[in-house]
């Protein structure tokens, strides 16, 4: 088909795309901003993972296929801790709460974070200059053996917790209600998402980080210890999968061995979507794929359904890669280099 026909079909999608968002903003905007704010915060958690892929991706050329799992078992962590614990409860006082909360948060984000330190030591080091498919087939493995941990450890079942953080009306403006639970989501989401920026951008660790995944043999001639600021990068990742799980669990009061699965696989189609090995990308795509789900789920006026919502992820992240195979936010760079 020729490139101008192609470009011709996605600018007529676009404009259908965006003329069927109009029209539902339109038809009733409350609504629209009520789903907005859903869409809003699952891309937030979404984004947590993404961000994870991305930095490993941008480091070492690796998609870590078992940081999905990694993210499932900081949430079944995080149960146990509030269950067995901490042992709270909806009816602790607001103070007890945001106490045990961040406790929670912290250790979690702690065991992840050395557990996908661990991965890299013991599954990923020795497979740098080994063919890239030794890498990804090992990361599939390492996703099936965390899975069968939480399977052994937390059986087949759900594990459940109470709603610690309810999904009452915090404040209203106008008709667009703000609940409790996405407000609690967003508030740590965002202070995570500054202090990552912040310290990739302007760390000398960050530096490091930066200057391997560009080169890693010019950054080791120029001082930087590589396995280090590569053991740096998957205890960050591990760290968002970790917070993350914890802000899923929270939000959903439910989570299972499998969940990874799932929802590892959509943060890594946030990360292909936005650009994978930016950051910025990761979370544009993360937000894309939340405001996505929502919008579909939740709006009235000529939505396919809930059925069709994975359908309509992939199907937009393939014409995507048909236009733009470097994602909304990636760049161009020529194979091997």
């Amino acid at each position: 088909m020729p490139r101008s026909v192609v470009s011709t079909l996605g600018a007529i999608f676009a404009l259908l795309v965006v003329v069927w968002t109009i029209g539902n903003l339109l038809r009733d905007p409350s609504e629209f901003f009520n789903v907005f704010l859903i869409g809003l915060t699952n891309g937030a958690v979404y984004g947590l993972i993404a961000l994870g892929y991305t930095l490993v991706y941008g480091i070492l050329q690796l998609i870590n296929f078992a940081h999905g799992d990694v993210f499932a078992l900081g949430g079944l962590v995080g149960s146990t801790l509030l269950l067995s614990v901490f042992d709270l409860t909806s009816d602790d006082s607001a103070l007890v709460l945001a106490l045990g909360i961040g406790a929670i948060l912290l250790l979690c984000m702690a065991f992840t974070s050395t557990l996908n330190a661990g991965i890299e030591l013991v599954a990923y080091r020795r497979l740098r200059r080994a063919p890239r498919l030794a890498a990804l087939i090992t990361a599939v493995g390492m996703s099936f053996i965390l899975q069968n941990v939480g399977l052994i450890g937390w059986g087949v079942e759900y594990s459940s917790v109470p709603r610690l953080v309810p999904n009452s009306i915090a404040f209203s403006l106008g008709d667009v209600d703000f609940q409790w639970n996405k407000l609690v989501v967003l508030s740590i989401t965002i202070p995570v998402l500054v202090l990552l920026t912040w310290l990739v951008r302007s760390t000398k660790q960050g530096k490091g980080m930066r200057a391997t995944s560009q080169d890693p043999e010019a950054a080791a001639m120029m001082g930087v210890n590589v396995n280090r600021t590569i053991s740096f990068t998957f205890v960050l990742a591990g760290g968002l999968a970790g917070a993350a799980g914890v802000l899923y669990l929270l939000n959903f009061t439910t989570i299972r061995y499998d969940q990874g699965f799932q929802l590892g696989l959509i943060a890594f189609t946030a990360a292909v979507l936005g650009g994978i090995g930016n950051m910025t990308g990761a979370l544009v795509g993360a937000l894309t794929i939340g405001l996505i789900e929502a919008f579909n789920e939740g709006l009235t006026w000529y939505t396919p359904g809930s059925d069709w919502t994975r359908s309509i992820v992939f199907g937009i992240l393939i014409a995507i890669l048909v236009f733009r195979p470097e994602g909304l936010l990636g760049e161009r760079s020529p194979e091997g280099a």
